[in-house]
């Protein structure tokens, strides 16, 4: 069986992901920071739909000091749950979003965006490979903001370019281990990502489905069915790509 890390899997395109997976034979790892509820309701919902296993372990992407401490429960884990002493997939899906124009921009903020989004990803990623399995696959969640200007995510969409330009660094590092590494960069997608934007200004949702070319803004399956594909070996030629997941948004 294979193994499956996903960051920010109790909720929105991480939970659809880790759905997705397990529904095809793959055991999950997934990850929560605040939410033990939604993630243990995930780690139940995968273990009545499928003979695959789960677990939820805590994770602040923030706090690079626990990153080693962390490995070491996944360690654990993999040997008491799978008997294994490696895992094949990563999916570097967790983060948080939300705008502030420059002008409005506090340094907490950009913080708070840099190290949730790029730069735990970028160190946990490095104490995770050392128990990767060659052959294995990286899907790293970007965003199409991060080659489209929109007002108010000047940052967040710059670093999530640099997340995007990073997996294809990682992509040439890792290609001596058949380890393949890409990103996906969602569209407007109806998630709880953003502390729910969509669900409290419903208002945004039909201007942004009239911008998207099939009519309709993203839900979270939408990209979590592209990320399993790509982690899959019916992608095995397939790395050091960027894949907007939008529906055509601004064609």
């Amino acid at each position: 069986m294979k193994i499956a890390i996903v960051t920010g899997g109790s909720n929105g395109i991480g939970k659809a992901t880790a759905l997705t997976l397990a529904k095809r034979g793959v055991g999950v790892i997934l990850t929560y920071n605040s939410y033990k509820d939604r993630a243990e309701e995930v780690v139940h919902e995968i273990e009545k739909i499928s003979e695959g296993k789960a677990i939820a372990l805590k994770l602040d992407l923030t706090k690079k000091e626990t990153f080693d401490k962390f490995t070491e429960e996944v360690k654990t884990q993999l040997s008491k749950i799978w008997n294994r002493t490696t895992f094949d997939y990563l999916v570097n899906n967790g983060g948080v979003g939300g705008p502030m124009t420059f002008a409005d921009l506090t340094e907490e903020y950009f913080e708070q965006i840099l190290n949730t989004n790029y730069k735990g990803p970028l160190f946990l990623t490095q104490k995770l490979l050392r128990f990767m399995e060659d052959n294995g696959a990286i899907i790293n969640t970007s965003s199409s903001s991060s080659n489209k200007s929109f007002v108010g995510y000047s940052i967040y969409g710059s670093l999530k370019a640099a997340l995007s330009s990073w997996t294809r660094y990682l992509a040439n590092e890792l290609a001596p281990r058949k380890i393949r590494v890409n990103a996906v960069s969602p569209g407007p997608t109806h998630s709880n990502f953003g502390d729910g934007v969509f669900d409290k200004y419903p208002e945004f949702i039909k201007p942004l489905a009239e911008q998207t070319a099939l009519g309709r803004i993203g839900l979270p399956e939408d990209i979590g069915k592209v990320i399993v594909n790509l982690l899959s070996d019916d992608f095995g030629w397939v790395t050091a790509q960027d894949i907007e997941v939008s529906g055509g948004h601004l064609l």
